[in-house]
């Protein structure tokens, strides 16, 4: 494929930021009609097998679909189960935002197969991980760098987060703190605007309507008192079904079976709990709108089990390798826990006066996006756009903050970006790390080192040191070349104004055969860390035995400082 590289365009060329925002709005309106298509998709699947689910039979059905979803990823499209959003974060972080032009598509057909059969799950991860290849993509076909790629890839989830809920704001704020964790002039005016450019492709080809509309709350003192507790319990119910999906993906991974016969096995048991509780089946949207218009009857002690049993049935489906987001059952769970909370509430004290029971239903999912995501302006935005819900702004941001706040002094990543964590893998902009995996080895390499051998006597090299301005010496085999230690100045000082030991001395007998080596491909992170444990201002790099020249500390914090003036430049 041919590439088109925009500094050959006489009308962008001029300002790379302006030409970032007409991309961006075109990113926007892709990832808007592939969240459109997903969401039109998962209609007619959930239309057509609706009549079906009332056979005792209709468990199989999430078993086929998560098994169809397996078999396509796996074999069709060879890429891992899950929702995606890591890998979109983990190619952020290393890989400047590198993404499969098959990754555009792969996780809405298998997640379109999951979720439309039955399965736990929610769309919105798939389309973001489509809306961030589709932005890679298009800025990989245009040449452009990996700063401008990045924002792109922003865009695309931007964008697809915004179609998906109508929520342009939502998807702006979404892709800024959870994919990119910048907040930059660079980055914000294109997300923001292909976030506007999604959002308005869905309100064309669907119609421009709140998901889940409500009546006007009257908050009170008491019903802000009520809600610290609320957020207490939305954090502790958000660490627990982490945990869960954790260790259900551990148990199936250790189940030595083929995937797909995983993913069957995890759809079947969802769909056998959905023949006694149909509410765990799917995204489960109809059901939020029924809590917060104060409508769904059932008892608590329904409201409870179903709340436990859509936290088993996500953690079955995406464990066993369903694909699908988090997004869809974290709304539904905190609507449960803020219906099963007021209950509780009017329970012990019926003379309390609080709210309405559909506003703890909204604060409930706002507590549990942000205690999942750790992203408590995901959670308050897209509360409030998804709802229209700005009368109850105080309440939203006490949940939202105070459930971020206790999940993450509990787990310290959030559900998406622990894996990463745990591999060192998640390098934000700004850190030390990202800083430091854009810089190489290579690049500081000081190769004007002059090489000595072993029976050299020290008359010799005092000859080579007059020579150099190097205080080290690389010791190499004279036939074979290999590296055999390392002679500093510092360390043979005392020699050096004694004529006797100039004869006597032979350099085998003064080289440090003890100090650490590093590699052409070691983490530089690790070499400073290195560095700074043993007390050292240069490092000798060897591969294969062969010295290739010295790393110094001096070279590599300047070279560090140039590159985050480089990153920072916005």
């Amino acid at each position: 494929m041919a590439y088109l590289n925009l500094r050959n365009w006489y009308l962008l060329k001029a300002d790379d930021r302006l030409a970032l925002i007409f991309i961006g709005i075109f990113v926007g309106i892709c990832s808007g009609v592939a969240a459109v298509a997903l969401n039109r998709s998962l209609l007619f699947l959930l239309h057509q097998l609706a009549p079906w689910r009332q056979y005792p039979w209709a468990f199989v059905m999430p078993a086929i679909g998560a098994m169809l979803s397996s078999v396509f990823l796996h074999k069709i499209v060879n890429e891992a189960p899950g929702h995606g959003v890591p890998e979109v974060v983990y190619s952020v972080s290393r890989y400047g935002g590198l993404l499969r032009f098959r990754s555009s598509f792969s996780r809405l057909v298998s997640s379109c197969l999951t979720i439309g059969s039955g399965g736990s799950a929610g769309p919105e991860a798939p389309v973001v991980m489509s809306g961030a290849a589709i932005g890679s993509n298009i800025a990989k076909f245009f040449a452009l760098n990996d700063r401008q790629r990045v924002t792109l890839v922003g865009c695309g989830a931007a964008g697809a987060i915004g179609a998906i809920f109508n929520a342009p704001v939502a998807g702006m704020v979404f892709s800024v703190e959870v994919i990119l964790g910048e907040w930059s002039t660079m980055n914000i005016v294109p997300i923001a605007i292909a976030a506007v450019a999604g959002t308005k492709i869905s309100r064309l080809l669907q119609g421009n309507q709140i998901a889940f509309a409500h009546r006007q709350f009257e908050i009170a003192f008491i019903d802000i008192i009520a809600v610290l507790g609320l957020a207490l319990l939305t954090a502790l119910i958000s660490i627990g079904l982490t945990r869960m999906l954790r260790k259900s993906a551990g148990f199936f991974e250790r189940i030595r079976i083929p995937v797909w016969v995983r993913a069957g096995i995890g759809g079947a048991l969802v769909g056998a709990i959905g023949l006694g509780l149909p509410v765990v089946l799917g995204e489960g949207y109809h059901v939020i709108q029924q809590m917060i218009d104060g409508q769904f009857m059932a008892g608590l002690g329904v409201v409870t089990l179903a709340l436990v049993a859509k936290m088993v049935a996500t953690s079955l489906t995406l464990g066993s390798g369903g694909s699908g987001g988090i997004f869809a059952p974290c709304l539904v769970i905190g609507s449960f826990v803020g219906l099963t909370y007021h209950r509780s509430l009017l329970g012990i004290w019926p003379m309390a006066g609080l709210v309405d029971e559909g506003c703890f239903a909204l604060l409930g999912m706002a507590g549990m996006i942000s205690g999942m995501l750790q992203a408590p302006l995901t959670g308050i935005f897209l509360i409030f756009e998804i709802t229209g819900g700005y009368d109850v702004m105080l309440p939203l941001i006490i949940t939202s903050a105070v459930s971020a706040t206790v999940c993450h002094y509990i787990e310290p990543a959030s559900f998406y970006l622990r894996e990463l964590v745990e591999k060192g893998q998640l390098l934000r902009p700004g850190t030390d790390e990202r800083v430091l995996s854009d810089i190489a080895i290579s690049e500081l390499l000081e190769t004007d080192c002059i090489a000595i051998y072993p029976q050299m006597r020290l008359k010799d090299l005092v000859s080579i040191i007059t020579q150099s301005h190097r205080n080290y010496f690389p010791v190499e085999d004279r036939n074979s070349h290999d590296y055999l230690g390392m002679v500093h100045l510092d360390d043979i000082r005392a020699y050096l104004f004694d004529p006797v030991m100039h004869q006597t001395v032979f350099v085998e007998q003064i080289m440090n055969t003890e100090l650490p080596l590093i590699g052409p491909e070691d983490d530089l992170g690790d070499v400073l860390k290195m560095m700074d444990a043993n007390q050292l201002f240069s490092l000798p790099v060897v591969s294969n035995r062969r010295f290739l020249g010295m790393i110094s500390k001096a070279t590599l914090l300047d070279k560090y400082r140039r590159e985050l003036m480089v990153q920072t430049v916005f």
